[in-house]
């Protein structure tokens, strides 16, 4: 008995390692504008992402309110969502898991599925989406939605079947602080990645790195510093694409 015991305790220990070990991939090494000869050089600045670990696939956030195109009054606009599998009210979060982005701006966080924000005349579309318990957007089909609407006499958006990107993280002017990562992470709307021959490029200044999937990218090593974080989508041929949302750019400081 002693020894099943101890078997299962062990297994136990195991799985729990394992599921806490994180491995890294596409990890690349970026070389720096620092001298060489330097006495004490800086580690170099690195990208990676974690293996994949999508958390509630099933999920599925839904918008009821606006409607495609709806026209509303400057003022307080209505926002009502259905979220389905879950946990968005069954637990108490000090955090929102509910993210909500106005026209490629930084994202606002919600407690419920129902509220209202103040908008003045435009044209807008929304991007909404769910978080992971870590802060991170939900990446799996019906995770997230996207519509266009209008507030006060305005046009909708022109016609336009490309693809296009909404910024989670970094937020604008955030500050890093030295030795922490930063984090990059982003959804495509409108298309697939791999289907549809797609990749995001990224700029950190000088230093690039690309990737052809939706994941959390990071950034270790950055000097202390200010930096321009730039996120574009584009085919993977290269071709630009044209609409008003297929590039992000945000001001971090690393202090």
């Amino acid at each position: 008995m002693k020894k099943i015991l101890s078997l299962s305790l062990l297994i136990c220990i195991l799985s729990w390692s394992c599921s806490e070990s994180k491995r890294k991939i596409n990890e690349t090494v970026v070389d720096s504008t620092q001298d060489s000869l330097a006495a004490s050089p800086m580690p170099k600045v690195t990208f990676y992402q974690y293996e994949d670990s999508s958390a509630f696939p099933d999920a599925i956030l839904e918008l009821y309110t606006p409607l495609g195109n709806q026209v509303f009054r400057p003022g307080k606009v209505p926002f009502e969502f259905n979220i389905k599998n879950f946990p968005f009210m069954e637990e108490v979060s000090q955090n929102p898991r509910l993210f909500l982005i106005l026209n490629g701006g930084d994202p606002v966080g919600f407690f419920s599925p129902i509220f209202q924000r103040e908008l003045t005349e435009g044209t807008y579309r929304v991007v909404a989406y769910l978080v992971d318990d870590e802060g991170y957007a939900l990446k799996s089909f019906g995770n997230y939605v996207d519509r266009d609407f209008m507030v006060g006499e305005s046009r909708a958006f022109p016609y336009s079947a490309e693809p296009y990107l909404a910024l989670h993280l970094p937020r604008n002017e955030e500050t890093v602080p030295v030795g922490e990562e930063l984090i990059i992470d982003f959804l495509v709307l409108g298309g697939d990645m791999k289907l549809d021959g797609l990749k995001v490029q990224i700029k950190v200044n000088d230093f690039a790195y690309e990737i052809d999937h939706m994941a959390p990218i990071r950034v270790a090593n950055l000097p202390v510093g200010d930096y321009r974080v730039s996120v574009k989508l584009s085919r993977a041929d290269g071709k630009e694409l044209e609409g008003p949302f297929s590039a992000v750019s945000k001001t971090v400081y690393v202090r």
